[in-house]
């Protein structure tokens, strides 16, 4: 079945939308599914409940996907948002709007991390990776074609492998990769000044920032092959799922020398991740721009238009108190904990439905 790729405002629908989902596990659909999944009880809850949480350590869960899938989609932004500046306004003006960019989401990062307060800023977190994979990624773009973005990442991967698995830390004569025994936790004590999540090392430190560089990279090399006319789109879709299936199981190949752990974006964990996010991409580009499904999109792409703007909003105003004041006390009380909590849960879904669907029906954006 043949189908004209749809773009509103010279944004791919699918992409929006499959940002907005990725964005509904961070902004309360983590939370109303363990809702759900409390009214269903065992075994479905046995089984789906340990995805909605990440891995200890070693792994591979459905919520270790959410950050890197968000990573991939900003690579695949760095294609939609500069190939016009560059072709308008030339490098100069990409290097603005990179910079710019950068500067405007790392500050708030560390806003949103906890703010500039003496000796507990966090340098490095969520939104502060975003920034700089955004950052590195645009200006690979300004200057290299898809063969050296390839190398560059594949490059990254290489080189974080190789010094993790043959450069032991000082003081080890093998290598590990135990928690603050490996080079990525060690360099952030040493070196990452201000809070770390984790008390000596951050989960987004230093020297995990490379690899998860080659994710957005992805995103870059995805968007790329999307908008490019020398396939059908039906054929891009099944080629998507196709290499991101071939990734994942490559990844999981590579996890038995080189484990999938997302605490230091391993190598392994990039193919893995990046693989289900190709997957993904060619899973809703098929049913949203191929075969035009879109009954069931809308509120997900309320959520992708505008995704810092409640991914913020969420953080400065807590939606699942807000949610109590409707459906606890009383309520609460006479329903019974966990139906208290499924109900908690859904108002406080719906209320981030509610906002992000006032602010596209009144056409209000954050953009950086």
């Amino acid at each position: 079945m043949a189908a004209e790729e749809t773009k509103t405002g010279g944004r791919m629908l699918s992409v929006d939308v499959l940002r907005g989902f990725d964005m509904f596990w961070i902004t309360g659909g983590t939370g109303f599914m363990l809702g759900v999944l409390r009214m269903l009880g065992d075994p479905v809850k046995g089984w789906i409940e340990p995805q909605m949480k990440h891995v200890d350590w070693e792994g591979f869960h459905f919520h270790d996907l959410i950050f890197p899938l968000f990573v991939f989609v900003v690579g695949m932004s760095v294609v939609f948002s500069l190939e016009r500046i560059l072709a308008t306004d030339g490098r100069r003006g990409a290097y603005r709007r990179i910079l710019r960019r950068f500067v405007i989401m790392y500050l708030l990062g560390v806003l949103y991390a906890g703010g500039v307060a003496p000796g507990d800023v966090r340098w490095m977190g969520v939104l502060q990776r975003l920034a700089l994979c955004y950052l590195f990624a645009g200006l690979l773009f300004c200057h290299l074609g898809w063969r050296g973005m390839l190398g560059v990442a594949v490059g990254l991967l290489v080189g974080y492998w190789a010094l993790l698995c043959f450069v032991p830390i000082p003081g080890r004569e093998t290598v590990s990769f135990a928690p603050e025994e490996n080079w990525a936790n060690l360099l952030d004590a040493w070196w990452l000044p201000g809070r770390k999540n984790d008390g000596t090392w951050d989960p987004e430190g230093l020297l995990s920032t490379f690899p998860a560089v080659a994710s957005a990279l992805m995103g870059v090399l995805a968007a790329l092959f999307l908008k490019s006319e020398k396939h059908p789109p039906l054929r891009k879709a099944l080629l998507f799922m196709l290499v991101g299936a071939a990734l994942v199981a490559l990844g999981h190949l590579w996890g038995l020398q080189f484990p999938v752990i997302k605490k230091i974006w391993t190598s392994s964990y990039v193919l893995v991740a990046g693989g289900w996010s190709l997957v993904m991409l060619g899973m809703f580009y098929l049913v949203v721009d191929v075969w035009r499904i879109r009954w069931w999109t809308a509120p997900f792409m309320w959520i992708g238009v505008n995704p810092l703007t409640i991914y913020l909003l969420r953080n400065f105003l807590d939606f699942n108190k807000f949610a109590d004041r409707f459906v606890g006390g009383n309520i609460a009380l006479a329903v019974g904990k966990d139906w208290a909590y499924f109900l908690q849960m859904t108002v406080s879904v719906a209320f981030t439905f509610l906002v992000v669907w006032y602010l596209n029906r009144r056409k209000i954006y954050l953009r950086i």
